[in-house]
């Protein structure tokens, strides 16, 4: 057996370190980028790294900066931060609790299917969990749910941002496979390979998604049967008149139809999920706009129609003003055009006015700025991460850790799925001290490329990374979903109660990740379907 080079060695202690320094609890990108940077300086000091390397930072960040796929990123936060602040999740929660909690179990359905619907529509799982948390745990508690059982359908329900699309994870991940994919092609010797885009991988993770709704829903379902005393019938007043019936349809039809507007555009090929981010983040502004004032929300609806309008006429007539001959038909699309554009700008206009006068619970902040704001410090983040992962990506490779990696999944034995169940076990645990972002932006670019040279599906691979994260955020005793829950969780909860009731869901996110495995269509079929 030959000795390992240094620069090898140097690859591996920076990665532990980096690792060590990140549970230390210090800001991610800079842990990344100056962990990055004193094993370059190390290895410069023993013969082993070239600073040339880092001269392609600038190259990297400007690819970012330029990356029409990533603007999907702060267009998708904005949807969600705004679709939580102007309390959708509330009335979703109210109608469908008095829909379904007159049955046994009715009420954790209702949390299970409102978490997915918000996995649909925000993406954000620590939002979700809090906003789950917040508004449904004392309701169900209230009324004689198990501890155990709430803390667990909360958690599982708040991750499925994670997998179910349109996701912010989902948009990274995309991003990064896609790279990888062509990167694996190109070595191979193939420099026209067919890409790999994120409506790939939404579309990809639309079937496993909803398959773990359905299997929450099952558990859900065999609680009420087998334990009732975990999960009584709500006792209530409200009974099922027309009133109810109005009130359900109007919390649920504007959500389900933003999210079929987004979803469905990307799938039917009408739109990048850049472009149907656009027009998530806009709907998601007047449908604010609307539930601020739902007496005179006119305008607003006129706008929608108007944005779905110019949807249909962009994609059936020619309306370029640049035409050197205009037909009869296309110029009369064009003065429709004109005037949906005109009703859109004004329907806006009357949701910015309301969402900028509307204050965050009677306080001081306004919804406008907090929604902003908050949308500024996570695509922040985001970005200021991928700068750090950028440095730290650059040194591990410089130092051999590529080659390291490629050699040391290449020889285990099994093959590809020897060298898929090593990658899932080290992110898995890599989940309890990183977040999806960090994960996404170090580990995927140096394990991917490798993994796609073994004839392996680009899409099956990046759903299968999705939800193998998502199960490390769920798994005690570090499960970044059960410390949201624990900071909204009242003090009749334990801890020992949320990690207790969070496991049978992680067991039935091992039995998904098994069904994925052992079915790649599942994750594969529908892309084939929609895409070719």
């Amino acid at each position: 057996m030959s000795e390992m080079p240094i620069s090898e060695i140097l690859a591996i202690v920076m990665f532990f370190t980096v690792c060590v320094v990140l549970l230390g609890g210090f800001p991610v990108a800079f842990s990344l980028a100056g962990t990055g940077l004193i094993f370059a300086t190390i290895g410069w000091g023993m013969g082993e790294f070239d600073f040339v390397i880092l001269g392609n930072i600038s190259s990297r960040v400007f690819g970012a900066m330029t990356n029409k796929t990533l603007v999907a990123v702060p267009l998708f936060i904005f949807m969600g931060v705004m679709l939580e602040r102007s309390k959708v999740a509330q009335e979703l929660l109210e109608s469908m609790g008095a829909l379904f909690g007159t049955l046994r179990g009715g009420l954790g359905i209702s949390v299970t299917i409102v978490g997915a619907l918000l996995a649909a529509s925000t993406g954000i799982v620590g939002a979700t969990v809090v906003t789950m948390g917040l508004l449904s745990m004392p309701t169900m508690l209230k009324n004689g749910y198990c501890p155990r059982l709430v803390s667990g359908t909360i958690c599982a329900s708040g991750t499925l941002g994670q997998i179910i699309p349109p996701s912010i994870v989902l948009v990274i991940l995309g991003d990064q496979i896609s790279n990888a994919y062509v990167n694996a092609q190109r070595s191979m010797g193939n420099f026209a390979p067919e890409p790999v885009s994120v409506g790939d991988l939404f579309a990809g993770a639309l079937l496993p998604g909803l398959m773990l709704v359905g299997l929450y829903l099952l558990y859900q379902v065999v609680m009420a049967v087998f334990k009732p005393e975990t999960s009584p019938a709500l006792v209530q007043d409200v009974t099922l008149e027309g009133r109810l019936l109005m009130r359900i349809l109007q919390a649920l039809l504007p959500p389900i139809a933003l999210i079929i507007a987004v979803l469905g555009s990307i799938l039917a090929g009408v739109a990048t999920p850049t472009e149907a981010a656009a027009v998530g983040a806009i709907g998601a502004l007047m449908l604010a706009g609307a539930r601020m004032d739902t007496r005179r929300a006119g305008p607003i609806y006129l706008g929608v129609l108007s944005m779905v309008a110019l949807l249909g006429l962009s994609n059936t007539f020619d309306l370029r003003l640049t035409q050197t001959e205009t037909q009869g038909v296309d110029q009369i699309a064009i003065y429709a055009a004109f005037l949906a554009c005109f009703a859109l700008s004004f329907g806006i206009f009357v949701a910015l006015k309301r969402v900028y006068e509307a204050r965050i619970d009677e306080g001081e902040r306004r919804v406008l700025f907090d929604v902003c704001r908050s949308t500024l410090e996570i695509t922040a983040m985001v970005f200021v991460i991928l700068i750090g992962a950028s440095i730290f990506s650059l040194v591990f490779r410089g130092l051999g850790g590529d080659d390291l990696v490629h050699d040391v999944l290449t020889d285990l034995p099994g093959g590809k799925w020897g060298a898929i169940f090593v990658v899932m076990v080290v992110m898995f645990f890599l989940g309890f001290i990183l977040d999806f972002i960090e994960i996404t932006f170090v580990v995927v670019p140096i394990v991917a490329p490798v993994l796609l040279r073994m004839d392996i599906d680009p899409v099956w691979l990046g759903i299968m990374m999705a939800m193998n994260l998502q199960t490390s955020f769920l798994t005690p005793p570090f499960g970044f979903a059960l410390f949201y829950l624990r900071g909204v969780a009242p003090n009749s909860v334990t801890t020992g109660d949320i990690y207790r009731g969070v496991m049978p869901f992680v067991l039935i996110q091992v039995l998904g990740l098994s069904l994925l495995a052992t079915f790649p269509a599942l994750a594969t079929w529908l892309p084939h379907v929609i895409f070719g």
